[in-house]
């Protein structure tokens, strides 16, 4: 069956059929999602900036803070967060701190020439390493980063909440592992 994602993403299809076959409690919760894809975010920038946005908050409400911040400064790019004030940023949702590390990647993108495309090749333990380095960024972000903006296929980031509770939920009856057992 084609799904709108297999242009973008050409692994998606493999990847679902061979999750139904191999994990009875994969393959029910990715029945009851339907169909979806996976569409890659915008540009590095943009996507790193939108995973800082929702560091360590719920998804509402980074999208929540995120849309304020797209009305404020318009397109997200080292530039124009670079020419916003903390106080315009924090007006949006931001933290003081979550203001200074939007600054500080936009600062390493402009300054540093981490735009264009060097992420494809490295592998990911490489792409980790390169944007822990930046202040604001640690494995989190950076898994997100493989997860949504390069849609690497083989990442599992375990000290995500809300993977921890999933896993806690589906597969040891309520009970949360740590991160190194899952």
């Amino acid at each position: 069956m084609n799904e709108p994602g297999d242009q973008i993403v050409p692994h998606w299809n493999e990847a679902r059929a061979a999750l139904l076959r191999a994990d009875p409690v994969l393959a029910g919760l990715i029945r009851a999602a339907g169909a979806t894809i996976l569409q890659p975010r915008n540009d590095a920038f943009y996507s790193l900036s939108r995973s800082i946005v929702a560091q360590q908050i719920s998804v509402h409400a980074a999208e929540a803070v995120w849309q304020r911040l797209l009305r404020a400064i318009g397109d997200v790019t080292p530039g124009a967060v670079c020419n916003q004030t903390e106080d315009a940023m924090r007006a949006c949702g931001l933290s003081r701190r979550k203001a200074s590390y939007l600054v500080n990647l936009a600062e390493h993108f402009r300054d540093r020439a981490l735009g264009g495309n060097p992420w494809h090749r490295m592998d990911d333990e490489q792409v980790i390493e390169t944007l822990v380095e930046i202040k604001g960024i640690g494995r989190w972000t950076a898994e997100m980063f493989l997860i949504f903006h390069l849609l690497r296929p083989d990442v599992l980031p375990v000290t995500d909440i809300g993977i921890q509770k999933a896993v806690a939920r589906h597969y040891n009856g309520g009970e949360r592992l740590a991160p190194e057992e899952m």
